[in-house]
């Protein structure tokens, strides 16, 4: 069948019915040609290639930009989501009494930049999931924002890690405006297989490593700052890079440049970035809202195929809060140990969220979701007899 990304551009298809984007996503075949050819350019020329790959990466900061909603000036590379959150958190400059909001049941790495402020007399407060299926309806973020004193912030992940739960940035970010709070969001699992337009959501800091959905290298991340919020974080690694004239060697003032680029500090991971524009420009040329539209179908047809199967899917799938994360229970069977059987099967997903967690993107086919299928009815099967 016709995919939105060219299957041939991804070698992992030669062996498995990848589906665990959600986790770490196998790299294109362009992306790894990318990075192989900046390493052996260095490797050949040194210094010689640095006004090529500064410029290279210029382009990979608009495109990364565009697929964001954003300026491209608004956009700095960061190693990843945990660097470009902790910028925020330690940025700041805090008051005791401050509060964050956030919810009760994100990945640690998006809860302990916030917690770990307890020694400024920031404290945070929790919103807990509703109801069976975990879900986060703006009415939870309203409550908890209006049982204390204004918060300082509110941070969320655009898509939960566990079941997939996607979260209205634009009405949060309403939310939040009318609060007078700053909206903070880790969009991880979402950037690059769902379109964006934070600048137009009211975002006023977004943080996402390309390890996921952007279909690049670990170490390689993005850092969006609202222009208007740029003064309010102050430079933790000031550098030559971080300057208005970053080549101007005698020049010790410290005079950051006018764009996000001033949190960037010194030497870019320029081969990860380059790999990470080769996956952007795959997914730019084949359009996010196609990779959705795809993904998205493969999703609703592993629901539906799941329940038909046996299994629970703990995912809400309506229109307004799915992603491309299906996450399901198997009754009888350990999540843990389907892994392992899934894998034997050729199948790769991870457990997640209390059950088996898959995550297609724009390359994979009705077949990967076929194989899926399979190995679970025969789990299914085993677990009705073991119960």
């Amino acid at each position: 069948m016709e995919t939105p990304l060219n299957r041939e551009h991804f070698p992992v298809c030669r062996r498995w019915a990848y589906l665990d984007h959600a986790a770490i996503s196998p790299l294109p075949q362009p992306a790894a040609d990318a990075m192989r050819d900046a390493a052996l350019g260095l490797a050949a020329d040194g210094s010689l290639t640095y006004e090529d790959h500064a410029a290279r990466i210029e382009r990979v900061r608009a495109t990364a930009a565009g697929m964001m909603g954003v300026p491209a000036a608004d956009v700095a590379f960061v190693k990843n989501t945990t660097e470009g959150l902790g910028f925020v958190a330690n940025g700041l400059d805090w008051t005791p009494g401050d509060r964050v909001v956030v919810p009760a049941l994100e990945f640690p790495s998006t809860v302990y930049p916030w917690s770990t402020l307890a020694d400024h007399g920031v404290s945070v407060s929790f919103v807990q999931p509703r109801g069976p299926g975990r879900t986060l309806p703006l009415q939870a973020f309203a409550d908890v924002i209006d049982a204390g004193p204004p918060p300082r912030l509110v941070v969320v992940s655009w898509v939960q890690f566990g079941h997939g739960w996607r979260t209205d940035l634009a009405a949060l970010g309403r939310l939040c405006q009318a609060r007078g709070a700053l909206l903070v969001a880790d969009v991880i699992q979402g950037l690059g297989g769902i379109p964006a337009r934070l600048e137009e959501w009211g975002v006023d800091f977004a943080a996402a490593d390309g390890h996921k959905w952007l279909l690049g290298p670990g170490g390689a991340g993005l850092l969006y700052v609202r222009r208007s919020r740029q003064d309010l974080l102050r430079p933790l690694e000031p550098g030559w890079h971080s300057v208005s004239q970053p080549e101007q060697w005698s020049a010790l003032a410290f005079d950051p440049d006018d764009s996000a680029r001033r949190l960037e500090g010194g030497m870019l991971n320029a081969i990860g970035i380059l790999g990470m524009g080769a996956s952007l420009d795959l997914l730019r040329d084949a359009s996010v809202e196609a990779v959705w539209q795809h993904t998205d179908r493969l999703c609703e047809l592993a629901a539906e195929q799941l329940r038909e199967a046996g299994a629970t899917v703990l995912s809400s799938r309506l229109p307004e809060s799915r992603s491309g994360i299906v996450t399901f229970t198997v009754p009888g069977v350990n999540p843990e140990a389907a892994v392992a059987e899934l894998k034997a099967a050729g199948v790769i997903c991870s457990a997640r969220g209390g059950g088996l967690r898959v995550s297609p993107h724009g390359y994979n086919t009705d077949t990967d979701i076929e194989r899926l299928i399979r190995t679970v009815t025969t789990l299914a099967r085993a677990g009705r007899r073991n119960r």
